[in-house]
């Protein structure tokens, strides 16, 4: 469907609210050294914190999805109810009380707020935009990438003078507060949405059941065994390139926000060319692509020159979260109207637990492999989500 003039603003809005209330993702991590050093944590409540969040995602999800809650109520509302909820769980991490348990909670919990904020997000512009739906959701996922980074770009001018660490936990709930307003106050149910009326404990059993639907999803999980196993490795490949190569001179927090934020403007263009070429297609390339990179990796990581490097990771960085937004375009499309919300949202659940999965391996095997090699365990995501893809037609 076109953008009507009562429309225009709608897709903005979105994607603006979108970038501000995801902004709560990454808030802990890119605060952790000052978490660590204020509250006497050891070292290893780091991936501990690390994961509370995507337990808490994935839990969220589960739970919303079996109760098809972004189907059954206003999905505005529920983004607006979880955004306010995550702002403020978020601000908890700035009590002086606080010990590992309760920062492990209060991270598991915004991270469960986040599942009505990240997958809502996508089944609200579904409802809106039929038509073009990937470039619509290329916009929201470009969003969520660059507000997934945002927080490292906070931090990279956060200092006891000029921007205390404390300013960046309030700032991202500021985001929120003001995303979630925003979309209560702007954008209503939209004109596609078919509200369930009861609650469907079949609906998740009964969208595994359409091949395509089936398909788009392993497709996506392919894809989530590589994304955020990537995104949280990206600090390690520059550490461990230059442990390879002392004469390595580069600024590493610099160089991780540029690699995983450039995958905004993937999924932007993504959305564009798929509105030519077919969403299909166009995500599978993108998988394609980082594959290669997977395999691509100890070439690069052995090699000498920095430049070389810093271009391929910035190719990996686009390609590997650019079939995103596709993907859930995929998913929606091929999801009953009246489910799209819990089919979007099962989906997200199930990918997430598998990149839990995938990080969890790399950091396993981090310590057993040479860091050249580590990174080929990815390419199994692509190759199974292309295999998946292309085995049914009707996608």
């Amino acid at each position: 469907m076109s953008l009507t003039p009562t429309a225009r603003h709608i897709l903005p809005v979105i994607v603006f609210s979108q970038f501000c209330c995801t902004s709560l993702w990454f808030a802990g991590n890119a605060v952790m050294s000052d978490l660590l050093r204020n509250f006497n944590l050891d070292a290893s409540a780091l991936g501990h914190l690390t994961s509370a969040v995507q337990f808490g995602f994935i839990l969220g999800t589960l739970i919303f999805a079996v109760f098809n809650i972004a189907d059954r109520f206003s999905p505005s509302r529920i983004f607006f109810i979880c955004a306010i909820l995550g702002a403020l769980l978020n601000l908890g991490i700035l009590s002086s009380n606080n010990s590992i348990s309760s920062l492990l909670l209060v991270r598991f919990l915004t991270g469960f707020s986040l599942a009505g904020i990240y997958p809502v997000g996508m089944k609200i512009a579904a409802d809106y935009y039929q038509k073009g739906l990937g470039t619509s959701l290329g916009y929201l996922v470009g969003a969520l990438v660059l507000g997934t980074a945002f927080p490292h770009f906070l931090k990279m001018f956060a200092s006891a003078e000029a921007l205390p660490w404390k300013l960046v936990i309030i700032t991202t709930s500021s985001l929120a507060i003001t995303g979630g307003v925003l979309m209560l106050s702007l954008v209503p149910d939209g004109p596609c949405r078919s509200p369930a009326l009861n609650n469907n404990f079949t609906a998740i059993p009964s969208a595994f059941r359409n091949p395509g639907f089936k398909a788009a999803a392993f497709g996506y999980f392919g894809h989530m065994w590589e994304l955020y196993a990537f995104w949280a490795f990206v600090p390690f490949i520059l550490k461990s390139y230059s442990f390879l190569h002392p004469s390595a001179d580069f600024d590493i927090p610099l160089l991780s926000f540029v690699i995983i934020g450039c995958g905004s403007i993937a999924c932007v263009a993504g959305g564009y060319i798929s509105a030519k070429k077919g969403s299909k297609i166009t995500a599978a390339s993108a998988l394609f692509i980082s594959g290669c990179c997977c395999l691509l990796s100890p070439l690069l990581i052995s090699q000498a020159s920095t430049t070389a490097l810093i271009i391929f990771l910035i190719i990996w960085g686009l390609s590997v979260v650019g079939d995103s937004p596709l993907f859930s375009t995929l998913v929606a499309q091929n999801a009953p109207a009246e489910n799209r919300g819990t089919a979007l949202t099962i989906v997200n659940c199930i990918g997430f637990g598998i990149s839990i999965i995938s990080i969890q391996l790399l950091n396993f095997c981090a310590a057993r492999i040479s860091a050249e090699y580590l990174f080929l365990i990815l390419a199994a995501g692509p190759a199974i989500g292309l295999l998946r893809l292309y085995r049914r037609s009707k996608v």
